[in-house]
């Protein structure tokens, strides 16, 4: 009998969020699920883009899902962030990241390798160069992330949000 075929992975889950969900937006993008977010696009438009990227559309807005009925979409039920990627998470069954902090909360981009000495001596404040840990910037809008308090809180956060779901990180 011939081994069996590997089975193909399967595509990383990609969100768009209405302008309503903007914090929860920054969450996933911290997990590093990619999440576009452009409270630009009026709805007929932001269902479009879902659409056609094959993101899941998250929302609130109980009328868009019923009048414009997007492909692939989540009513978010609660109006705290941690409470909507609670849902999220625990409603898609969403795999754990690898590492957090890999993609810019800002702008949706995935976050460089991370800074080399003499990147980190040029654009970290002087008080940050010494942390332990990568720091990256974002080639989109140049915002430089490293490990510092704030980070430990958000991953402090989302283990009380989910507990143990970050437990191999």
């Amino acid at each position: 009998m011939p081994p069996a075929a590997p089975v193909p992975a399967a595509p990383p889950v990609g969100f768009a969020a209405d302008a309503m969900l903007a914090r929860l937006a920054r969450w996933l993008r911290t997990l590093g699920y990619d999440t576009s977010l452009d409270p630009a696009l009026d709805d007929p438009a932001l269902v479009r883009q879902a659409d056609a990227q094959q993101r899941i559309l998250l929302t609130r807005d109980r009328r868009l899902l019923r009048d414009l009925r997007p492909r692939q979409a989540l009513a978010i039920a609660h109006d705290a962030p941690l409470a909507q990627l609670h849902q999220v998470v625990t409603t898609l069954a969403l795999p754990p990241p690898v590492e957090l902090f890999t993609r810019c909360t800002v702008c949706n981009t995935p976050l460089s390798a991370p800074l080399d000495e003499p990147q980190r001596a040029q654009l970290l404040p002087p008080d940050v160069r010494a942390l332990a840990g990568p720091a990256r910037q974002c080639p989109g809008c140049g915002r430089v992330y490293w490990p510092g308090s704030h980070a430990r809180r958000m991953r402090e956060a989302i283990d009380r949000t989910l507990p143990g779901w970050l437990a191999q990180l």
